[in-house]
């Protein structure tokens, strides 16, 4: 009976810290992981782009807001003042026409008749569409010139 009833003091303190490490290891893992989930969170919510049409835009005014324009470019309304890199131009999406300011270099296929614009940026209250980047997405089909055979 002396032996069976008796514990030793070694194996009760010894319980005791092993408990307490278990313990913050799990607070600090369940920090740590509020912690990253905040992280994505906010990452992810700041990379959130709105895609709009230049009528959108225009009728919806999204101001202090980060969002991309999808139009093409109107005919004869890209103007830039020689040796300066700002331009300003026109997007339509056949019905509403919204200026741009862009100061940048311009892609190569902008001025195809073809191509859709995809500016992204952000639109001020005095109707104009401040550009960051743009895009140029590329027709999918060319087609070449029908000519006639003799």
């Amino acid at each position: 009976m002396s032996d069976e009833s008796h514990i030793e003091p070694t194996t009760m303190q010894n319980s005791e810290p092993q408990s307490t490490a278990k313990t913050r290891l799990i607070i600090a893992l369940t920090v740590l992981g509020i912690a990253l989930s905040y992280f994505l969170f906010t990452a992810f919510q700041s990379a959130q782009v709105y895609y709009y049409t230049v009528g959108e835009v225009v009728t919806n005014k999204p101001h202090a807001e980060l969002v991309r324009v999808n139009g093409n470019l109107v005919a004869d309304s890209f103007t830039r003042i020689s040796g300066e890199t700002e331009a300003r131009f026109e997007l339509t999406d056949g019905s509403t026409k919204l200026l741009m300011i862009y100061d940048g270099i311009i892609p190569d296929l902008f001025f195809n008749p073809h191509s859709e614009i995809v500016a992204e940026g952000q639109y001020y209250e005095e109707g104009t569409f401040h550009v960051d980047d743009i895009l140029v997405k590329c027709p999918s089909k060319y087609t070449g010139e029908v000519t006639e055979s003799t």
